[in-house]
């Protein structure tokens, strides 16, 4: 059974976020903590090599789980962080199959659940330049303490190497999800029906059998759910940009990667090589250990150019 919310009355939504006489206060905190180390602490044994130059923009459908998975691993590896008193000795985060949320910080034995995450990879230099991932839970499934985590991750020599992990977004489920459905009934412009049947009777942490997703009624763009457009990622998304890899900013590798997939000639992809080589150049007069390690990386991928073309 589903209500429908009603779109006449806006009201913004304000973060509920857990209070310091919650008994697992300092817990919450301390994980928040965590996530904030993770780009410190990451390890992985994923080495990716030889990729062409046409596939790079697929890496997060090959290696979005498999990070994913070590994100998991490594929270739990960052156990001083989260537990220093050793409180929580008996629970662990474990991930769970298409249940929401991704994550659960879970006893061993018995289940109590103390929180959630909703943990979502996004490639830096994908095509689009915002996460594609989609958050449709109702706002009720979340408990307050619950968070969505996105994890930002790009290959160590840009085109080659291990994965590595940039500073990642973290905010209240439960606010993202009501904010979602705030922006979409009332901040976005269109003539649609902007009504959302929302389920009833959900709690946090649902079975994998329960209907916990909010559904538009009017959605032909298939865009509900899209956090990354409802404006609550742009300042973080902005920050981004500007984060170096190997000398070049982020923005400008994603713009070059972006014409070199969708060149359909060998003259258009070789002049976005040459646009980018002065980038490069003209970022320093001197040239920097960065900047000979950028031409290195332009160097393989006109090598790359090559075998496709």
């Amino acid at each position: 059974m589903t209500q429908k919310s009603n779109p006449a009355v806006p009201t913004k939504p304000t973060r509920e976020l857990p209070t310091n006489d919650w008994d697992h206060y300092h817990l919450y905190k301390d994980v928040r903590e965590a996530i904030g180390c993770l780009p410190i602490y990451f390890r992985t044994e994923t080495h990716i090599s030889g990729i062409m130059a046409t596939d790079l923009h697929t890496l997060n459908t090959v290696l979005g789980a498999t990070i994913e998975e070590q994100v998991v691993r490594t929270l739990n590896l960052l156990r001083n962080t989260w537990d220093p008193d050793e409180s929580y000795a008996l629970y662990s985060f474990v991930r769970q199959a298409q249940t929401f949320p991704d994550v659960l910080l879970r006893k061993t034995s018995g289940g109590e659940i103390l929180m959630g995450i909703e943990l979502k990879g996004w490639y830096l230099l994908a095509k689009e330049a915002e996460p594609s991932l989609r958050f449709q839970s109702t706002a009720a499934a979340c408990a307050k303490q619950d968070l969505i985590v996105v994890v930002p991750w790009v290959l160590g020599n840009v085109i080659s190497g291990s994965p590595i992990l940039f500073e990642p977004f973290v905010e209240s489920a439960e606010y993202a999800a009501a904010y979602r459905n705030y922006h979409w009934q009332h901040v976005r412009r269109t003539k649609q029906d902007m009504g959302i049947e929302i389920p009833a009777g959900v709690a946090p942490y649902p079975t994998k059998s329960d209907q916990i997703l909010d559904k538009p009624n009017a959605d032909g763009g298939g865009n509900f759910g899209r956090l990354a457009r409802t404006g609550m990622m742009e300042s973080y998304m902005e920050k981004l940009d500007d984060v170096q890899l190997c000398g070049i900013k982020t923005v400008y590798w994603r713009q070059f990667l972006k014409t070199f997939q969708e060149s359909t000639t060998d003259a258009e992809a070789r002049t976005a090589l040459d646009r980018l080589k002065q980038r490069v150049q003209q970022a320093t007069d001197i040239p920097s250990p960065k900047a000979q390690s950028a031409l290195a990386i332009l160097e393989e991928l006109e090598r790359l150019l090559d075998l496709t073309g």
